[in-house]
């Protein structure tokens, strides 16, 4: 498959600029029957699509507040998105600015931290902070960096609904989106339906939006994002599987994370980075049901939904949900979804 089979048009007015009023709003569309007809629902019916002992398998990643704003030494505006913290005082970074800074150079934020240019590696900066640590010049002065289709700056709202309610460890540059649906009295409903609930860790990269560049799949070259699998989610999996439930997870990212660690072929503890990309013709080996947001066209997560629930089901869906009027993207609706063979 090429990436031109997955376009599907979208006017700019269903991409979702602000979040639903309240955590659960959300509209949700599912695949029904054998065909994967696309069939209308409210975020409000998930408890009637799961059963007792499915697993619900969570990102507890929390999202930075890595979009950092400042200015070279010769007076040009420099936008900073940290992706990744490699030491306290030193990361690697998006570095936006008319001219790309040279190593040996100097960023001073607009709230007064200086930043050193190390050195260029590919499409990342290494920089290093000066008499301070990312973390604190982060809490200082960092915005929460949302999505670019999202055309307005962070606001004091995004700094709750742009975090899932159980957000934990922090290293993220985008939030899980299908989390942000779930909210306490929706998690304690699914426990008391007998539902079980574990969390992986998948540092979300801004790689997660960089466009597919090349036409031809094979050539594409997946971006890295660090996850944790730990044994207490192993054991979790092994214990629904004995009692007959299914593993759900919710997000495209805890699909990654669940199936990089059964890379083997068999489920086990996995801490490190992956570049797994998953499309059609790929075989699912712990993932049962996906609970996901839509996603951008051409895009390696369209393409991870194709293969699980089948190429023309999905991209039917999709058409289906312009068509409705659903909400597009991270503050948008979801999608509930279960395996189905490959096609």
């Amino acid at each position: 498959m090429r990436r031109s089979d997955f376009r599907y048009d979208l006017p700019p007015e269903l991409i979702a600029q602000r979040p639903p009023p309240e955590r659960g709003g959300a509209r949700l569309l599912t695949l029904e029957g054998a065909r994967g007809e696309p069939c209308d629902r409210m975020f409000a019916d998930l408890p009637r699509l799961l059963r007792k002992n499915d697993l619900l398998v969570f990102n507890n990643t929390r999202v930075m507040r890595a979009r950092l704003f400042g200015r070279k030494a010769t007076g040009g505006q420099v936008e900073i998105l940290i992706e990744r913290l490699l030491e306290p005082d030193e990361a690697l970074a998006h570095v936006r600015a008319s001219k790309s800074p040279q190593p040996g150079s100097s960023i001073e934020l607009t709230g007064g931290a200086c930043l050193m240019v190390v050195l260029r590696e590919g499409d990342l900066f290494r920089l290093r902070a000066r008499d301070a640590t990312f973390a604190e010049i982060m809490s200082r002065e960092g915005h929460l960096p949302l999505p670019p289709y999202i055309q307005r700056p962070d606001d004091v709202a995004d700094e709750a609904r742009y975090q899932t309610l159980y957000a934990s460890r922090e290293g993220a540059v985008a939030a899980p989106t299908a989390g942000l649906h779930f909210d306490a009295a929706m998690l304690q409903k699914l426990s008391e339906l007998g539902i079980g609930r574990a969390e992986v860790t998948l540092h979300v990269g801004a790689g997660t939006f960089q466009p597919v560049r090349v036409d031809d799949l094979d050539r594409h070259e997946m971006h890295a994002e660090w996850l944790e699998v730990d044994e207490t989610l192993c054991e979790r999996v092994e214990l629904a599987r004995q009692l007959g439930g299914r593993i759900v997870a919710v997000g495209t990212t805890s699909v990654r994370s669940l199936e990089t660690a059964a890379a083997s072929g068999h489920l086990k503890p996995y801490r490190g980075d992956s570049r797994l990309f998953i499309r059609p013709g790929y075989r699912f080996r712990v993932v049962d049901a996906l609970l996901t947001n839509f996603h951008l066209p051409e895009s390696t997560l369209l393409m991870l939904v194709a293969a699980f629930a089948g190429y023309e089901p999905m991209m039917n869906a999709y058409r289906h949900a312009v068509t409705e009027r659903y909400r597009f993207f991270s503050y948008g609706d979801a999608m509930f979804l279960t395996q189905r063979s490959l096609d």
